[in-house]
């Protein structure tokens, strides 16, 4: 699947996955694909824990709050920020290096035929963020941002209509 089709196809999917396993090099290339995006200052803030562990995967899809996609698929990656990486410089960009270390990988997980949703608002509550980071042994100093269940999709995903080009997007002047 080129890019284009993996952007036309990728939606955030919410269900359960199948019991097919992820292979462990598609995992591979999934976070490698996170590695490679864009960062601010080339301070390279975002690293990543991939959880295949059954035991493993039940607490941190406990933890980050149950749902039928966190529950049942065979991979969960963790991405985590370092909010120091460029405390050197005059601005900090590890919110957009790991939002799109997450797009690249969402996007690479669609074209290798699996699905995933980008989890983050409960991961704001009540310290989930901390516990996972504990869980997984992510140092202090580091911030759990996302998880993204990854798996063989048990229904067809899709994408949530999009509103068209001509009202989210001009030439030369906001609003044509």
């Amino acid at each position: 699947m080129d890019v284009f089709e993996a952007i036309r196809c990728r939606g955030s999917y919410r269900t359960s996955f199948t019991d097919a396993a992820v292979p462990r090099a598609h995992l591979e290339k999934i976070v490698d694909a996170g590695i490679r995006a864009p960062s601010g200052y080339n301070g390279q803030s975002t690293s990543f824990v991939i959880v295949t562990d059954p035991e493993i995967r039940s607490k941190v899809a406990e933890l980050g709050g149950g749902s039928a996609a966190l529950t049942t698929a065979q991979a969960i990656i963790v991405v985590v920020m370092d909010p120091e990486a460029t405390s050197d410089r005059e601005f900090s960009f590890g919110v957009e290096d790991y939002a799109a270390a997450t797009e690249n990988m969402l996007l690479t997980i669609t074209a290798l035929g699996y699905a995933s949703v980008w989890i983050d608002g409960v991961l704001r509550r009540n310290d989930i963020a901390g516990e996972i980071g504990r869980l997984l042994g992510v140092p202090a100093d580091r911030e759990v941002r996302v998880i993204l269940p990854v798996g063989v999709p048990a229904e067809e995903p899709s994408q949530r209509a999009k509103k068209p080009f001509g009202e989210r997007a001009w030439f030369e002047r906001y609003g044509g």
